[in-house]
């Protein structure tokens, strides 16, 4: 009778608890089951580091920088379709809202250098301040803004002329910039662990925040939802309010990032980081929480965000054994292993 009692005690038990996993599973949102993968990798190889890269989803492009020459990648098929070469040292791609041109901040240039995106021609070069880096399009006034690292300004470029407009002064090292579209950037301050707004149609600078993290380099942005989400050192991201600059939170992202992205449809910001950890924040919830650490591979950390096809691309490249530190070059890189410079695709 006593072991027969014990029995149904056990029954019970189990019952209740696997009532309460399942229950608990049902409550759990879609976005916790870590939605994305990576789905492929195209080998594009060819000499070069990288910075940053840039998607232009109508036409299916992809845009490398790689130091003296800018690669353009098929989205579709994964090849290489061309190269823009002729450059410096690149940072960054710009394109305009009219699907005709594109820009680059050739940093090691002083210039930002215009190119016809149909042949891949140059077409322009116009000189910037010293090491142009970030840049960014900004539709409301049709410019071009090339945030240089060396000389702390911005250059700011009309798209109709191709003449300097303006060059204003920054508070520090600029980094990755974003816009709303209504004619107000955003920019990281990394040497100040600060953000700065500043105003397109007056060309002023309007606001210095703190970051909330430390030396802020990648900026993604929820324009409709008024956030900007910087991220920094410390395996940190930053939630700031675009309107007051208030912090609102700062998730968990992986190690030495470089960029971010931002999904309006799906409500997500992305960090991508050197150690190849690409992180997922849901942006839906009050706590901001890391849904997802996805594991990419050591180097990637820049990415693209293609809100079209909700897919990430980032690349990087295998490499050697880090060189020892000499007084001439006291943090060496690791050699990168010939023909091995890679696009990782991420999407669900």
């Amino acid at each position: 009778m006593q072991i027969q009692r014990c029995f149904r005690l056990f029954a019970r038990s189990f019952a209740a608890a696997a009532l309460l996993c399942t229950l608990f599973a049902a409550a759990r949102p879609a976005v916790a089951q870590q939605p994305y993968h990576v789905l492929d990798q195209w080998k594009i190889g060819g000499e070069g580091g990288w910075d940053y890269l840039i998607v232009d989803s109508p036409a299916h492009h992809l845009y490398l920088t790689r130091g003296n020459h800018v690669d353009v990648v098929d989205t579709l098929t994964g090849k290489l379709i061309g190269t823009i070469a002729g450059l410096h040292g690149t940072h960054g791609v710009a394109l305009d809202t009219a699907g005709k041109l594109g820009y680059i901040s050739d940093g090691g240039g002083n210039a930002v250098v215009v190119f016809d995106r149909a042949t891949l021609a140059t077409v322009a070069t116009i000189p910037a301040g010293t090491n142009p880096d970030g840049i960014v399009f900004e539709p409301a006034t049709q410019s071009v803004w090339a945030f240089n690292g060396r000389s702390r300004n911005v250059t700011v470029i009309d798209a109709a002329t191709r003449a300097v407009v303006a060059t204003i002064a920054l508070p520090g090292k600029p980094e990755f910039p974003a816009v709303d579209g209504k004619g107000t950037v955003f920019d990281n301050i990394e040497d100040k662990s600060e953000v700065v707004r500043l105003d397109a149609h007056t060309k002023t600078l309007t606001a210095e925040w703190p970051a909330g993290c430390e030396s802020p380099s990648g900026l993604a942005f929820d324009v409709p939802g008024h956030r900007l989400f910087p991220v920094c050192d410390g395996k940190k991201m930053s939630v700031i309010d675009s309107n007051s600059g208030k912090v609102l939170a700062n998730p968990a992202i992986g190690d030495g990032p470089d960029a971010a992205g931002w999904s309006a449809k799906h409500k997500l910001a992305f960090a991508s980081s050197g150690d190849g950890i690409l992180s997922v924040v849901d942006a839906d919830s009050a706590d901001y929480k890391t849904i997802e650490s996805l594991p990419t591979q050591r180097g990637a950390r820049t990415m693209a965000y293609d809100a079209a096809t909700d897919r990430i691309y980032l690349v990087t490249a295998e490499f050697g054994p880090r060189p020892e530190a000499t007084a001439d070059n006291p943090r060496p890189r690791p050699t990168m292993a010939p023909g091995s410079f890679t696009v990782i695709v991420v999407g669900r």
